[in-house]
């Protein structure tokens, strides 16, 4: 098969000397291809998303369900190198090793009569090898990934995740999967085959009850019930907003997310079901489902019937959703291979500082709070190197800082990443925002109330006023220190992100006798288009100077930025 793609950058294969933070995983779906980048902590277990990328390569177009097998067609053969070509460049952009990148594909690949040439021609074109996830595989993963959204370890779970060619269902406890079966039932294939709802309807009820899917989940006393993927997060939302009564545009932004619970009930499921299906009738409504669901908008009904019937035939009440799915559990299991002793539920209350930037927050706000935190932790980490050098006599004879431990460093990435959740609402006091969402909502598990008050604390302070010399008030001399210390790191990191580009993960914090140097450089690679690069913004130094010169006054010491 001849092709005129570009040669894909030199795969990175070694980093210094210790085992690289940064993974990659690439899920290569019916609908969507997906690229998730995280870093990790393994000896705290947290999990912080750095890039997170969509591709609609709809592999399930030419997926039929009248056949056994499905044979891809050489256009969305070039679609999905296309698309893999550009995830490549930005893996390496990021400079994540090749041993934590994987790629895996699932029910469109699965099925396809012409799999091997489809896989060839990736590895001819990219180098890449790739895994084809059994269904009992991918549900597995999914139910990894979930364990990090969600601190369910020690419950029984049952997660459904609704894909473009199938829908995956597993049964687990304390990360062991108990059941997991996967049905050939998904909303890109339904939405292919059947033209009438109730023919549709008819096909995934035979599908449920052939599989015995009912009697084998009532063998189990299920906790909890949570969904992932695409289709699930879009039926969420749609109930949040009030889609069924098509009261969405009025409703307030902030209140709206501020009761988000992350779930619905069947009665809820129902009224959406209901309302999509009289669009089905109405050309308004179909405009109007297109500018909600955008690219989702084809295959929503399919999705949400099969949900519906899913509920009814499993007698499910209340669905919670899961931000975190397959990718994050490839991601996952390949922690537990490279860092010996991972721990699944290591930090599970880390995961409520991301599920509530998760709520608040679009892709494109989180990936800026990401950046902040990388920031921050470059910024701590390099303070309390040098400090450790001043205690040991290697520096000058100034009075060293408050020691800065590990859970210094967990207050200040917590705050960094829920730092600007107020921006729904609008740019003009989102500071305030932030701080009323995190101090009244008990979002925050496993946090105590002096915890919960200091991360409010540096989130209603990284910007504007500074605060004063006795916050916390009622603290101790040690915390007010930390404090400020803390605070004028992340008001350093909020005033520099907003400088760099999305892609900006290379940095690095240094001591010298003229001061201290954050040191920028730009993650650079060969972009398909011309002129997609984004230059890192000009004088960085001028545009947060009200900012380093808090950090003189705080550290005596002077801090510039610089661009490599």
């Amino acid at each position: 098969m001849s092709t005129s793609f570009p040669s894909p950058p030199p795969a990175i294969t070694s980093v210094a000397t210790t085992k690289s933070n940064l993974f990659a995983a690439v899920d290569m779906g019916t609908n969507s291809f997906k690229l998730l980048i995280v870093s990790t902590d393994p000896s705290s277990g947290r999990f912080l998303t750095l890039n997170r990328i969509k591709e609609p390569v709809l592999l399930g177009l030419d997926t039929t369900i009248t056949t056994a097998s499905s044979t891809i067609s050489a256009t969305s053969i070039h679609r999905a190198i296309s698309a893999l070509l550009k995830f490549q460049q930005i893996i390496h952009s990021h400079r994540v090793p090749s041993s934590n990148s994987r790629f895996v594909a699932t029910s469109a690949v699965r099925e396809a009569s012409n799999q091997t040439q489809f896989l060839s021609a990736i590895h001819e074109t990219l180098g890449h090898q790739v895994e084809i996830l059994t269904g009992i595989e991918e549900a597995s993963l999914i139910y990894l990934g979930v364990l990090q959204f969600y601190p369910v370890l020690n419950s029984t779970v049952l997660t459904i995740d609704i894909g473009g060619g199938s829908t995956e269902f597993t049964v687990g406890f304390k990360g062991n999967v108990l059941f997991s079966t996967s049905l050939k039932l998904g909303h890109v294939t339904l939405t292919q085959n059947f033209n009438q709802i109730m023919i549709m309807r008819e096909h995934i009820r035979k599908e449920i009850e052939n599989s015995g899917l009912f009697k084998i989940i009532k063998e189990f006393k299920i906790d909890v019930v949570i969904g992932s993927s695409g289709t699930i997060k879009a039926i969420e939302k749609a109930v949040c907003k009030g889609y069924a009564g098509i009261v969405y545009e009025n409703v307030q932004v902030f209140e709206e997310f501020y009761k988000r619970e992350w779930r619905f009930s069947r009665e809820e499921l129902k009224s959406l079901v209901e309302r999509l299906c009289e669009e089905e009738r109405e050309m308004e409504g179909r405009g109007r489902r297109e500018g909600f669901f955008k690219s989702r908008a084809g295959f929503i009904l399919a999705g949400t019937i099969l949900l519906d019937e899913i509920f009814e035939r499993l007698e499910i009440q209340e669905m919670e959703v899961s931000g975190y799915a397959l990718g994050e559990g490839v991601i996952t299991e390949t922690l537990g291979r490279v860092f010996e002793g991972f721990d699944l539920n290591a930090n599970a209350r880390w995961r409520s500082v991301v599920r509530l930037a998760s709520r608040f927050n679009n892709k494109k706000r989180m990936k800026a709070a990401a950046i902040c935190v990388g920031i921050a932790r470059e910024i701590f980490q390099g303070l309390r190197k040098w400090n450790e050098l001043r205690d040991n006599g290697d520096n000058d004879s100034d009075e060293g800082l408050v020691h800065l431990d590990e859970a210094d460093l967990e207050y200040l990435e917590a705050a960094c990443l829920l730092h600007n959740i107020g921006l729904c609402t609008g740019k003009k006091g989102y500071h305030k925002q932030s701080f009323r969402v995190i101090m009244n909502g008990n979002h925050l598990h496993g946090y105590n109330d002096k915890e919960v008050e200091l991360i409010a604390l540096l989130v209603r302070h990284h910007r504007k006023k500074f605060p004063k010399p006795n916050s916390p008030e009622g603290s101790t001399e040690e915390v007010k220190q930390k404090f400020r210390i803390l605070c004028t790191i992340i008001r350093v990191s909020a005033a520099v992100q907003p400088c760099l580009p999305m892609d900006c993960q290379n940095m690095e914090f240094i001591h010298s006798p003229e001061g201290f140097e954050l040191v920028l450089s730009e993650a650079r690679y060969e972009p398909l288009t011309p002129n997609v690069v984004q230059p890192l913004a000009g004088d960085i130094n001028s545009f947060v100077e009200k900012e380093l010169e808090h950090f003189r006054m705080v550290f005596k010491k002077k801090l510039s930025i610089v661009v490599s």
